[in-house]
């Protein structure tokens, strides 16, 4: 068969899955370079970061394995550029972090560049991101995106995860901008962001990289486009999305009809405010979902509001999780434009906050519990095939101050996996990150060195996994000393309400957060900012996850 030149037409099975891996190859290249090329840990060593190609309308084709929390928040991220800067012109790179206008919450900055293919005349020496010239198309072939988790974007304490009651105490926040124009960097936006961080070299160093990643996509698609020509590149991303959603379709069309609902909650908000309950209800009908979370509460003071991207995330990562499941093959990278998915989110609530709601933790935690609860809805459809609740928390560590050996200011952040819920096909995993994380520890070898600090110790919590047939797996344990006075933030969950078991299983065992003073242990809570002194040692202590089955 034939491959079509039209956009939108059906490409030979063949072809189309050859698309398909070179594309998410691309963006897989694109997260190689960008952490390759980054300069803080929390980028370089724990991946926090995703990079992407959309097509010439923002829908997502591809979508490198990083982080689930990023899915749909990307599209928003894209939509917000075009929205608020117009189409981008050949050499033009959009940068945004505001929450309320395609972000998610302050740390994270993604850039947008368009992709033009290549016209005669055109600098070979600067493929990624060449000045508009004479015969450039009217309109980009594709965009490129890349988001990265930078350890300080200021606000009112290092690592600009605050306990915070509005945003503007969380950070600098950008609405979309450019970064670059017509292939030159606009520097009044980079001295308006050094001026405003801790880390300013810091943060240079890592857009930098970021602007590498899009610099190794478009290289990659410059190539493509050469060998196979733009139109067929075209029409394999509108054929690889549609492709996509039809498989989301089947998938749905698997799961009973019938209208699903479930219930969780926040413990605090971290000003007395608690529990919070997330609700939702699933209607599947004729391979279509809606998930309506009318009855959520309110938006609260502190910063676990979610602003509608990271619901629409973790709606889409539990869609494709159950897709996947159900039909037993993996969907295309970016998971499709999920048209048969319909999200609907309350304005002014938990899972949908307005300015100037703080939103910090919303994106960390919040996601992990509106995973909870939407995987909880489809547990009644399918109960074959839902796991028990993982942590449900990324136990959010941010510490900051003078490094006594250098004199500089340092930020450090970091998550922690713990414990994965039981599920049907067997055990969970312990030691990881779940869901909505998909990043990995910062090793104890590039810790010490970047920031003052010693970890004494670092170990699994045997046994603090839920029992059951198929036992959750457990959380762990981290004690880090300070080696300098520092600012010091946690944003955790889970460490009042357990999470959950399934089918009998049994529940998986609280996170801890304590302060060690010699011999003397101090309980802290889940959220808190404190000043604390040279010596002082934390002790982070992870969920474990819930069992499945009766043991």
């Amino acid at each position: 068969m034939a491959l079509v030149e039209r956009p939108g037409e059906v490409l030979d099975a063949v072809r189309l899955e050859i698309y398909r891996h070179q594309f998410t190859a691309l963006a897989e290249e694109m997260g190689a370079a960008l952490r390759g090329a980054a300069h803080s840990p929390n980028i370089k060593e724990r991946r926090d970061y995703s990079c992407a190609l959309f097509d010439g309308a923002g829908r997502v084709v591809a979508m490198g394995d990083h982080m689930p929390v990023h899915l749909g928040a990307m599209p928003m991220s894209v939509a917000a550029a075009l929205d608020v800067l117009g189409p981008l012109a050949p050499g033009d790179v959009a940068a945004l972090n505001d929450p309320f206008a395609g972000g998610t919450h302050l740390p994270d900055i993604t850039l947008v560049a368009p992709f033009y293919p290549r016209v005669p005349g055109d600098d070979d020496a600067s493929p990624s991101l060449p000045a508009a010239g004479a015969g450039a198309p009217a309109a980009p072939l594709a965009y490129l995106a890349s988001r990265a988790h930078h350890a300080d974007v200021g606000g009112m304490t290092p690592g600009s995860m605050p306990l915070a009651r509005e945003i503007y105490q969380e950070g600098l926040r950008l609405p979309p901008v450019r970064l670059v124009a017509g292939g030159r960097r606009v520097e009044d936006v980079w001295r308006i962001l050094a001026a405003n961080v801790r880390t300013p070299d810091e943060r240079r160093g890592d857009l930098a990289a970021q602007l590498a990643a899009l610099s190794t996509g478009a290289r990659r698609l410059h190539e493509l486009v050469a060998s196979r020509g733009a139109p067929e590149v075209e029409a394999s991303m509108a054929a690889l999305l549609a492709y996509a959603d039809r498989l989301v379709r089947q998938g749905l069309s698997l799961v009973p009809e019938g209208s699903y609902e479930a219930e969780d909650a926040l413990e605090d908000d971290g000003f007395g405010s608690g529990p919070l309950p997330i609700r939702v209800r699933l209607t599947v009908r004729d391979g279509t979902l809606e998930a309506d979370f009318a009855g959520s509460a309110p938006q609260t003071q502190g910063g676990v509001n979610a602003v509608a991207a990271i619901t629409t995330s973790a709606v889409r990562y539990v869609v494709r999780c159950v897709v996947e499941a159900l039909l037993g093959e993996g969907l295309p990278a970016g998971g499709g434009a999920m048209e048969a998915v319909r999200v609907l989110t309350p304005a002014g609530s938990i899972v949908a906050a307005r300015p100037p709601a703080s939103v910090a933790a919303g994106n960390v935690e919040t996601s992990q519990r509106i995973t909870d609860v939407v995987l909880a809805a489809f547990g009644h459809a399918l109960p074959d095939v839902i796991p028990a609740q993982s942590q449900g928390t990324m136990n959010n560590l941010t510490v900051g101050g003078l490094d006594p050996r250098t004199g500089a200011p340092f930020a450090y952040y970091e998550t922690m996996g713990g414990g994965m819920g039981g599920a049907p096909g067997g055990p969970g995993l312990s030691g990881v990150h779940v869901h909505m994380s998909n990043s990995l520890n910062t090793p104890i070898e590039a810790l010490e060195h970047a920031y003052p600090v010693r970890v004494w110790r670092y170990e699994v919590r045997r046994g603090t996994g839920g029992t059951g047939r198929h036992p959750g797996g457990d959380g762990l344990r981290r004690d880090v000393e300070l080696l300098a006075d520092a600012e010091v933030s946690l944003l955790s969950e889970r460490r009042t309400v357990p999470p959950r078991g399934l089918a009998g299983g049994g529940d998986g065992a609280l996170g801890e957060n304590r302060l060690l003073h010699g011999t003397e242990e101090e309980v802290l809570p889940g959220k808190v900012t404190f000043r604390a002194p040279a010596g002082s040692v934390l002790s982070i202590r992870s969920p474990g996850g819930g069992g499945w089955g009766t043991p």
